[in-house]
Order: C-alpha cells, then structure tokens, then sequence
C-alpha cells in the first residue's frame, strides 16, 4: 500500500513490561510479541483499533532480545515464536498454548538474533557463530565472523545476511559466504559529515558532482574545478580509494575513520540490505555490495532499522529518538523518554517501538487511530520530565537545583552567586549587599555535549580536578587546577585552604606538574601567601606526607590479586567429622568406612598444620594426608563430607598442600573434577555446594593451579551456576567471588575466549534481581577488570554495559555507584 508521508503520531502506549523492552516481532494477524530485560516475553492482539496484553511467555533467566515469528502451519496451527537471550538459549513457544515447546542448547554466549529459514531456525550470537536448528536438534553450526555476530535476516531469495561487531555484512549461500559488505565507519575529517547529509546518494558522478554544486552555490564561498579539488579543500584528501566505470562511480572514502559495528539489518523491497550501525548512520546496500544510500542524522548508535513497502524507513537509536526516512533524507524524528532499542513497522504503516522506559508504543498517520487527547497529554509530560531529569546546569542535574525559594536566603558576601529553578532553566542570581537583595544575572546554559565538559568543582569549571590522599587516614582532598595558573600558586592557596602544613609545598607542585602533563618546569622555592602577598619562612621539617598520590582515574578497577575464603572454624569441624564417624561406626552396613584409629589421628595433625600459618613457609603437608582427604571425599555419604570439603579448603592455601594436591589431581586424572560433580549434582546439598565453591575459589591463591583452573573453566562455571540464584546470600558472594578471581587469572593470561565466558557470565548474574550488594559489587568489579585490562570491551558495549553501568551509578549503595562510575567511564572512553 502506497502511504503519503504524513506526521507520525501517538496512538497508544502498551504497558506491562518491567524494564527495558528490547525486541519487537510482528506475528501476522496474531497481534504483536515483545521481549524485555524483565526476562519476559510478552504477546499483545488487536481488540478494535488498540492492542492489548494477551500472554506473558515466561522461560528466560535473563533477558531476551531478539524474536521470530513462525507463521501458522501443521505443528503451530496458530503459529509461534523464537526467543533468544543472554541466557545463550533459544526458546520456541506455541501462541495457541502460551507454551515453550523447545529449549535450543549451543551458543555459549548471548543470541542475538533468530531467524526462519523454511522449517528451520537459525541463530546468531555473541560467540561469533551462527547454528541451524531443524526439528528441535542442531543440524550445523559455523563461526560466520571474527566478532560478535549482531544481526541476522533472511533475504527473499533464501539467502542470509548477518552483521557483526567485525564492522562487515556477510551474505551467506548454506554456511558459505558469498560476499562481505565493508563500509560501515565514523569519519574523522571535519565537514565530511556535513557533505554525505547532502550527498546522500552515490549513485553516479553526476549526481556526486551535482549535489557538491548545489551545497557550494548555495553557500557561495567555494569553487570546485575536480573531485580532487573538493576532497583537498576540505582536507581530507586522505587515504583515499575510488573507483569508476563509464556508467556509475561508487565511492569509497577511506579518510581517518574508524569501523564500527553493524547493530541491525533489515530487507528494503526490491532495492536490497538495510543496515544500522554504532556509527550512528544507517546504510542501503545493493546485494552486489555497493551502498546506494546513506542516512546520516542520529547522534549515537543506531539500534535497529525497518522498511515498509511505501519505501519508507524507521531507526530506532540510543539518542532515545526513532527516526523516519524518506528517499533517504529523515522526514520526521519522534523523540522518546529513554532508548528506542527497536522499531518496526506494522503491515498497515503504523510503527511500533520498545523504548528502555519499558513501554512499547504505537504510532500512527491516521487520525481515526490518533491517542486521545489526554493520552497526547501524558506523554508529552512524560517526555519533559525525562528531558528535564537529564538537564544539566553548571554540572548539576536541573532537579537538584533549588526553587525560588533559595532566593528568601540573604546572602553571606557582596557578589555571592547562587543559581536556582525557574521552570526548565537554571537562573543566576548575585547578592547585593548594599541593596541587601538578589539581583538576577541570567540564564545559565551548558554546552551541547555533558560528556566533552570540564569538570566542575563547587560550580566552577577547571581543566583538572584531582582526588589527593594525604595519607594517615584522612579523607581524600580535591584539588582544582587550570594549566593557565602557575602551579606553586594553585598549591599555596590550596594548602592554605584545607590547612596543611606548607611543608607539603613542593611534592603538591610536582603532583600538579606531572598529573596535568606538564614536564618541563622550573622550580620556585619561595612561598608568598596568595591572600597577603607576603612570603613566609617555612623551618626544616620532614612531611608527615610521605608522598602525595592522584587516586586512580577509576577508584575499585582494575582489581589486582585474587580473594580467598581463608577464615575456618578447625575444632567445629574436627568436632563434626568426629560426630559423622561415630555415626558410621554405629552403622553395621557402612561401619566400614569409618576412620581408623591412626586415620583420625592424621586428620588431627592435618589440621594442626594448618592452624599454624605462621609456619605455612616452611611447615610441610604428605602425600598421604591428601590421599586421606580424597579417600573420604570420594567414600563416605554426600550428606557427611561437607567438613571434609572444608578442611581440603583450607588445605589448598597451603603451599605445600596446594602442591601436593596437584599432584594427585594430575596422577589421578579427573579427581577434582568428579568431586565437584558429585557435590553439584541435583539435588545438591546446600552445605557441600558452599564448602566445595569456597574450595575452588581458594585454589586460585596458588598459581600451580592456574592451567588446571584455566583448562576447567567452563565445567567449573557451569557446575555452581545455579549459586548466584540461590536465596542463600552465601552461595552468592561465593559465586561472585569465583568470577572476579576467574577474571583476574584470565586477564593475566590474555585468554580471549574464557574472559568472554566469564564477561557473558557477569552480565547475567549482575542482572538479577535479588543479589545481595557484596555480591554485586565484587561482579562490577570483575566486569570493569576485564573491559579495563582485558581483550573484551567492545564485546561488553556490544553486550549494552552501558545500561548496566548507569544502573549501578544510580545505586543508593556507595561502593555501588562508584563501580557503576568506573564503568561509565570506560564506556566513554572506548
């Protein structure tokens, strides 16, 4: 159906979700599916001219992303939906039901996109692989890239198309790649961004060279004589690579930029591949591999795009607008209170998107589907009050800035300012002593980019303010500097101002110096008071400041060593395998596995050494102290070897203990690992699951297990997975301790792949709802360990980090927030 583009607007709002709404799936005359961070997938049917909830499909322990929808036939007479989610599973649900009927197991990282292809479905995910499922079995799988795998479609004519964090587009014939589209980029000369919003086109050379003139005549001050001319005066004859043939020129500029991730993909009737990517431009591709069109209008990654059949185009992007497309140029951009992580099209014309507020909503051209006004109302409300929250005046957030009622306080000092609320701006007022009232100075404006601004220190911008630890115990100092200022200037005020010893005079000077990248300086030696202009004598005396010292850039990351669980309650144990062992003994079947006389005696001087950690350097543990451990570990009941577990917990913070056991865990191969199965195995017994995980968390104190850790790291994670879940707060911190060590190991190994394992696996347990706040902190931490100093940040922006950070930044919980900063940070920087 043709459509003459109107203004989109809102129709209604569909609410049910309870966080983020990722995914969007139109199913036909089954209304419409959507998935969310909550974990849920949810099915909303057409009752008149409005949807409404209809089923909430529940299966996911994380969130879900990405959906599909299988059309009616024999097996879904109503048809059904794929699932995918961080989970690694690929769900499939019957609509008649409500049902999951199929759990696809084989990813090992997060799906990112499902697909129908005939009676099969085919996954994509994180893990750089794609898998064909065929009646509930994987048939065949691939690494289809070198990096995560962002996006897969079907084309019409059978073949596929995936995007990926490797920046390119693949075309896929089976499992074989028939083409790759490079192109996707963010371009570093000034005005080439501005040139491909009119140039949006590169069809031919005259169309390139008859937009370029129409952009210079308007503007009347350049003159452009060739193509090279264009490209030199606007420096950015770079790198560059073309080439022509007699009826088209296809351009390729290759000009300081950097590749960046195809996010999504869509099909565009008879013309050829939509795609979106995180360098915030949107992209028609010709199957041959040409782009034929470039949109250029958002400011941030581009999440999704769609297509109608009227030519018309809808992005949904994280600068929380969707944006709509007409022969290439945005015709309309409709703004939202959050991120629009996806926008599709109904078959109709109107346009649904899932918003990071939670609600999906529709949106329409027609008036007789319009929202009424009251809904009209609230959302426009809903829209000022989000913009309003991320409003920022002179570094302070709007809401925190006081009413007019501020101004009722006289001021303190002639020219005291003070900025307060007015509606939506912030106003500057200074006190009038003479005239003992407020007078207004003016409007208070920030800049257009919070992330490029100075930081702000008591309402006054510098170009450093630094964190000083003084030392003995006392709270860490911010010290303001600009570079125009002289250093030992800005050190005598400051020293003065917090009350310092002036002693300190010199090492603050060289701090300043060498934090703000200045190198090269002359000392001056003489202090003059900068509020008498006086100097002053300062006697020989030694700091009490052994050294002055910026606090980290990032206050808990990265985190160095590993933590153990080293604190044990020796004679309750002995005390409870005493108990357990009269217990056998009184058992005619299984009096035989009790503890000779001599055995015990040796589990008493097992536990003596290990009392004594003054003398673990030299005291020695023997071959047949572990082998005694392992004999009851693997002889007597599950429900009688949890203080057995607990000694040997002990035991692998002992050097030689750790040593000794490693030797038997290598004599007797896969000693370890059938314990830990044993003790995991449903139904597990909460005592053995705790004594076992702080065991394994414990051997990494000990570096000759590394390469046993490393080597069993997806058994190991997979066997106390359901740990982080527990209601046992225990089993938690437990779990989340195992991932930050894990985490620490691999960084030091510069093992790609498990740090992706252990990443995946933080971004799930970080998500749930219950975790205590030690276990969450020491989660973050492992998190911002590895996007620090590991291989995988790009990997964690591709997995949204930055939802997670900002979540965490706004926790009441102090250690928290400042984790949640920490990895902002790192979003930001990367």
């Amino acid at each position: 159906m043709e459509i003459d583009f109107n203004e989109y607007k809102l129709s209604s709002e569909l609410r049910g979700h309870e966080d983020d709404v990722r995914g969007i799936c139109v199913c036909g005359n089954a209304g419409i599916a959507t998935s969310s961070r909550d974990r849920t997938v949810r099915l909303w049917s057409l009752e008149g001219q409005k949807y409404a909830a209809s089923r909430i499909l529940l299966g996911h322990t994380s969130f879900v992303g990405p959906l599909a929808w299988i059309s009616p036939n024999e097996e879904f007479p109503e048809g059904g939906v794929v699932s995918g989610g961080m989970d690694t599973l690929v769900l499939v649900w019957d609509l008649r039901t409500g049902e999951k009927v199929q759990t696809l197991k084989g990813h090992q990282l997060q799906v990112t996109s499902v697909a129908l292809d005939g009676g099969d479905i085919v996954s994509a995910s994180v893990d750089c692989t794609l898998r064909r499922w065929r009646n509930g079995q994987p048939s065949e799988s691939w690494e289809a890239h070198k990096a995560a795998i962002q996006a897969l479609i079907k084309l019409p004519s059978g073949e596929l198309v995936t995007g990926s964090s490797d920046t390119t587009l693949k075309l896929w014939r089976g499992s074989k790649c028939t083409h790759t589209f490079v192109g996707h980029t963010v371009f570093g000369g000034k005005g080439m961004l501005a040139l491909l919003t009119e140039v949006r086109l590169i069809l031919d050379l005259k169309l390139l060279f008859r937009t370029l003139s129409k952009r210079t005549n308007a503007l009347g001050v350049f003159t452009f004589i060739s193509l090279a001319d264009l490209l030199d005066s606007c420096n950015l004859l770079y790198d560059l690579a073309f080439c022509w043939s007699l009826s088209t020129l296809p351009v390729s500029f290759r000009i300081g930029r950097r590749q960046d991730t195809v996010r999504g993909l869509a099909v565009m009737s008879d013309l050829g591949i939509l795609s979106a990517s995180h360098d915030s431009s949107i992209r028609l591709w010709a199957l041959s591999g040409e782009v034929l069109m470039e949109m250029v209008g958002h400011t941030s990654i581009v999440y999704s795009v769609d297509s109608h059949v009227s030519g018309l185009i809808v992005s949904g992007s994280e600068d929380c607008s969707a944006k709509i497309w007409k022969d290439g140029v945005c015709v309309q951009t409709i703004e939202h209170p959050g991120c629009v992580w996806d926008a599709k099209f109904l078959d109709n014309g109107d346009i649904v998107t899932g918003c990071s507020d939670g609600v999906i909503r529709i949106w329409t051209v027609h008036q007789d589907r319009l929202a009424d006004s009251l809904e009209l109302e609230s959302y426009a409300s809903q829209l000022s009050q989000y913009k309003r929250s991320r409003k920022r005046v002179g570094g302070l957030k709007l809401d925190d800035l006081p009413g007019l009622e501020a101004l009722q306080v006289p001021g303190t000092s002639d020219g005291q300012t003070k900025v307060v609320r007015e509606g939506d701006n912030g106003v500057a007022y200074a006190w009038n002593l003479r005239e003992q009232k407020w007078d207004k100075i003016g409007e208070v404006v920030d800049g257009p980019d919070d992330n490029l601004r100075r930081p702000v220190l008591d309402g006054i911008e510098y170009d450093y303010v630094f964190d000083v630890d003084i030392g003995d115990g006392e709270p860490t100092r911010k010290l303001p500097y600009n570079r125009s200022e002289n250093s030992y200037a800005t050190a005598d005020k400051w020293l003065l101002k917090e009350n310092l010893p002036l002693s300190y005079r010199q090492q603050i000077v060289e701090f300043i110096l060498q934090n703000s990248g200045q190198k090269d300086f002359t000392l001056d030696s003489s202090f003059r008071d900068p509020y008498t202009g006086s100097s002053a004598y300062i006697p020989g005396a030694t700091s009490s400041m052994s050294a002055v010292s910026a606090k980290p850039t990032f206050k808990h990351i990265p985190k160095k060593g590993v933590l153990v669980f080293d604190v044990a309650q020796f004679d309750g144990i002995l005390k409870k395998i005493t108990e357990f062992n009269n217990a056998l003994l009184s058992d005619s079947e299984n009096k035989n596995l009790s503890l000779t006389e001599l055995e015990f005696s040796r589990l008493g001087a097992i536990i003596k050494v290990l009392k004594d950690t003054s003398h673990y350097h030299s005291s020695k543990l023997a071959d047949v102290d572990i082998a005694l451990l392992l004999k009851l570990l693997n002889s007597w009941p599950l429900t009688m070897i949890f203080p057995v577990i607990d000694i040997l917990r002990m035991t692998v913070l002992h050097p030689d203990g750790a040593t000794v056991l490693l030797k038997h865990v290598e004599a007797e191969n896969g000693v370890l690992s059938e314990i830990i199965k044993k003790v995991t195995t449903n139904p597990a017994i909460p005592a053995n699951l705790l004594t076992s995980i702080r065991a394994v968390t414990n051997l990494f104190k000990n570096s000759c297990f590394y390469n046993w850790l490393q080597k069993h790291r997806s058994e190991i994670l997979d066997a106390f997975s359901s740990c982080y879940s527990s209601p046992n707060k225990n089993l938690q911190l437990s779990y989340s301790t195992l991932i930050l060590n894990y985490a620490v190991l691999l960084i030091e190994k510069k093992d790609q792949e498990g740090q992706s394992q252990v990443l995946s696996a933080a971004l799930v347990i970080v998500e749930e709802e219950n975790l205590e706040v030690d276990s969450k902190f020491r989660v973050l931490v492992a998190i911002g360990s590895l996007m620090l100093d590991g291989l995988v940040r790009k990997i964690a922006l591709d997995l949204d980090v930055e939802d997670i950070a900002k979540a965490a930044k706004a926790s009441k919980d102090t250690k928290i927030a400042e984790v949640g900063a920490d990895i902002e940070l790192l979003t930001k920087q990367s």
